[in-house]
């Protein structure tokens, strides 16, 4: 199949049935937004609102783009900039992955690292500064309406699709800017009312919950704020989730299904997992994995990967 450019590739990711991990009472599958063309969800974002802003005349020819991101974003945003024409900025948590640091350097973009000590505010703050110092578009993720509207116009009738004739009990998702609960979830909403919607968050940082936010290592995930696109009814249940428990699910995933994916997908299928041990026999669950693996490499998934020779084990045999 042929393409006139890398942007055209977006979208249109697989569903695939989990055959070892899930409980026999279920059926359970996932969504494989790694399959996107930058291996991340944000790629549906960062296409939505570049688009939109050149669409709108707000995105001139040529100019500047900037944004806070936990990486994925960025990588999104420095890919469909890269595509266009437009130089791209990011401002980034200096405690966020190396990998996503030069995934972005390599596609041209330019990095800046805020504190730690100010949270994701403080990036969105910067961000805003250099926006209003340089006259450079900013792409505000957490609050640009184009990101939940793609959702709702792509990732939820994909699903639709995926589904038609067939039962679909549970969806289940993480949140970060909110664009795919939201934008998908209202598709879903509408199209299969009695659909239930599973938000899922860490423990650290149960916003939805009603709780304080603090660090947590599940990345991608829950700023220390309720971002403006995010409509918290959507969700007919949250399930907070725990950091360690989700990268052992990522690591499960890998060894037990073949699925390489990042932490905040394991923190998914780890909230799914909950939701099937008191789901009715034969309810059918779709849980969203944002990312992958890869993105990961210096983080806590593989703090326990050895990088050495596997003599000892040779020897055991």
């Amino acid at each position: 199949m042929k393409y006139e450019n890398i942007l055209q590739t977006i979208g249109e990711t697989p569903v695939i049935k989990i055959n070892r991990l899930a409980p026999e009472h279920v059926e359970m599958y996932v969504k494989m937004e790694s399959f996107n063309p930058m291996a991340s969800v944000k790629d549906r974002l960062a296409f939505a609102i570049i688009n939109d802003a050149r669409q709108s005349g707000k995105l001139k020819e040529g100019q500047t783009v900037i944004e806070a991101t936990s990486g994925n974003t960025g990588i999104a945003l420095a890919m469909v900039c890269a595509v266009l024409g437009h130089p791209f900025v990011a401002t980034m948590v200096e405690t966020f992955s190396i990998e996503r640091r030069k995934i972005m350097r390599a596609l041209g973009a330019k990095v800046i690292l805020t504190p730690a000590a100010e949270r994701g505010s403080g990036m969105v703050k910067r961000a805003e500064e250099l926006a209003d110092q340089h006259g450079w578009f900013l792409a505000r993720q957490f609050q640009n309406p184009a990101n939940p509207e793609y959702h709702a116009n792509t990732t939820g009738p994909e699903i639709l699709r995926d589904f038609a004739g067939e039962k679909l009990d549970f969806w289940v998702t993480g949140w970060g800017t909110g664009g795919t609960l939201t934008g998908a979830g209202k598709t879903l909403k509408s199209a299969r009312p009695d659909l239930k919607i599973v938000a899922t968050e860490p423990e650290q940082a149960a916003l939805l919950s009603g709780g304080d936010w603090s660090p947590h290592k599940i990345q991608g995930w829950t700023p220390d704020f309720i971002p403006e696109v995010l409509e918290k009814d959507i969700a007919d249940q949250v399930i907070p989730v725990n950091d360690d428990e989700s990268i052992k699910t990522s690591l499960a995933l890998a060894k037990s299904e073949g699925i390489f994916v990042g932490i905040s997908a394991g923190a998914t299928v780890n909230a799914a997992l909950k939701v099937a041990e008191t789901a009715d026999p034969g309810s059918v669950l779709l849980a969203m994995l944002p990312d992958t693996a890869e993105r990961y490499l210096s983080t806590p998934l593989f703090a326990d990967i050895n990088e050495e020779s596997d003599d000892d084990w040779l020897k055991s045999l």
